[in-house]
């Protein structure tokens, strides 16, 4: 039975991945993909020999690294739910691009490595989720190994994040000694077993059911009576208005590496994920999904998925109305109308052609070099988004290849690594575009540029390092870009839309700067155009 517009519009979920590096985002992703049916084997970051890849990390330097660099796109069915899961990156490095994933999602999964607790890449995402009133659930990974006390891992998120956490799940036991988890809610033991994908499953009354201690062990059973009875006293009911508003986070506990508790986080994602809500736009208002008019904005550009085709993808999300194939848009900073004849929803770097799509969904339009991050497409009134801030780059360099005739394939790859917004390009004026600066946020941004360079465009580049650490764009009161001279003797340069950005080596001459031109301000990141 085909369904209403509207009720597309409401089986459509869209969530993002935040943790700090190393805590298993890639390994949860990938058993998540295991249980919405659209992978037969979970793969591994760092396999063995013969061991299959994991599926998110698609690009060659991160099967090499074990680490993932670009956000992944997902997309699979789960309990009559559309699920869009956008895999980021975890290192701080790429914190930008996890940063413009996180705007296109409607709430995010919270993975903490339950050894660690919360770490510094977690604290920086979560503020921008929490910056957004974005709902968050939190998974509390690797109990199967010795890690904090469970009630301390809830402590560690209230005093460090300031949400509170409701358990719906509960530990029982930890590393060696690790049986399974007690549901709250469904009032279920599940007891795991290493090497088996199903667990045991047992009905009880509650926590204080005597049948437990025959089926984990009389300590075990008394440990989960002493942290029920502290749980219960402190933690409150859990409603979806608080959890909606950002207020407090359902929390699961167990292993993504042995496929522990990962069905109970998803069934818990499915009862209450957010529908896709209303969108913000610059000069105030919103677009709510189920508006007729398609709109829509680009979050991220991909060059290069297909080695073969060096094409370039333009990721859209799905603001309101219906996407079909071949309709025509307006493209509204270029005010020209567009027909998307090629659009594709993704398995990471595998993907399916798409004839419709809805609010919420993400597809990648095939794109020749029409769009930027940040651009807004519609087919009714012309709509701006908020805009999506690029960070400040904090180390620059100059490019050089031993090939004079492959400088064309240079400025081409520097360019479009430019507008996926893995580095910044900054240019002097008597230059031109020639010899352009690159700016990056962190080390691994350039040792990724070199890898691509060298393995996606045939170049065998060296990277020249340049002494500044501080980029700012100068404006005057009316936040425009200043066009005249600019006191204190910093390098001037300009950014890919021509605006002037300041160049110094050190804070403290970011300091004279401003006391030299005090009717400046110096922008952490570009104005709008």
């Amino acid at each position: 039975m085909s369904l209403s517009f509207e009720q597309e519009v409401a089986r459509r979920r869209t969530f993002a991945i935040i943790s700090h590096p190393d805590a298993g985002k890639t390994t949860i992703t990938e058993q998540i993909l295991w249980h919405g049916g659209v992978i037969r084997e979970a793969g591994q970051v760092k396999g063995k020999a013969g061991a299959k890849k994991a599926v998110s990390d698609w690009m060659t330097l991160e099967q090499q690294r074990g680490v993932s660099i670009t956000s992944s796109v997902l997309q699979f069915d789960f309990r009559g739910l559309r699920v869009n899961l956008l895999d980021t990156p975890g290192h701080k490095d790429f914190g930008e691009d996890t940063y413009r994933t996180l705007i296109a999602a409607d709430c995010a999964a919270m993975l903490i490595d339950a050894a660690k607790g919360v770490e510094a890449q977690t604290r920086k995402l979560y503020e921008v989720c929490r910056r957004r009133r974005m709902s968050i659930f939190t998974f509390a990974n690797k109990m199967d190994r010795e890690g904090k006390d469970p009630l301390a891992l809830i402590d560690d998120v209230e005093n460090t994040l300031g949400i509170r956490c409701y358990p719906v799940t509960w530990p029982l036991g930890m590393g060696d000694r690790f049986r399974g988890l007690y549901h709250r809610l469904e009032k279920r033991v599940y007891l795991y077993t290493k090497g088996e994908d199903e667990p045991e499953i047992h009905e009880v009354s509650g926590w204080e059911d005597d049948k437990i201690s025959g089926l984990i062990g009389e300590a075990l059973a008394d440990l989960l009576k002493e942290e029920m009875a502290l749980l219960e006293g402190v933690i409150g009911d859990f409603t979806s208005e608080e959890f909606l508003a950002g207020e407090v986070s359902p929390m699961t506990f167990g292993s993504a590496k042995h496929n522990w508790g990962i069905d109970l986080f998803l069934n818990l994602f499915a009862d209450h994920a957010p529908k896709p809500g209303p969108r913000r736009l610059a000069g105030g208002g919103e677009v709510l999904p189920t508006d007729k008019a398609f709109t829509g904005f680009v979050f991220k550009i991909q060059a290069n998925m297909d080695r073969k085709h060096r094409d370039r993808v333009a990721f859209l999300r799905i603001c309101s109305g219906r996407f079909e194939r071949g309709m025509k848009i307006k493209h509204v900073r270029l005010g020209r109308e567009l027909r998307l004849a090629y659009a594709n929803q993704f398995m990471a770097q595998e993907r399916e052609t798409v004839d419709e799509a809805y609010a919420g969904d993400i597809v990648g339009i095939t794109d020749t070099g029409y769009f930027t991050i940040g651009d807004s497409v519609t087919t009714g009134k012309d709509v701006q988004f908020e805009p999506i801030p690029r960070f400040s780059p904090e180390i620059f360099g100059r490019l050089s290849i031993k090939d004079p005739l492959k400088r064309k394939q240079m400025q081409k790859g520097l360019q479009q690594l430019a507008e996926e917004g893995t580095i910044q390009l900054l240019y002097e004026a008597h230059l031109g575009k020639q010899d352009p600066i690159i700016g990056a946020v962190g080390e691994l941004q350039f040792d990724v540029l070199l890898f691509r360079l060298n393995d996606e465009y045939g170049l065998d580049a060296k990277l020249e390092r340049l002494p500044f650490t501080v980029a700012r764009w100068p404006v005057t009161a009316e936040q425009r870009s200043a066009k005249d001279a600019i006191k204190g003797g910093a390098k001037v340069v300009v950014d890919d839309f021509e605006r002037p950005v300041v160049l110094v080596e050190r804070e403290w001459d970011l300091n004279w700067l401003k006391k030299e031109n005090p009717d400046l301000e110096f922008l952490i990141a570009a104005p709008p155009l």
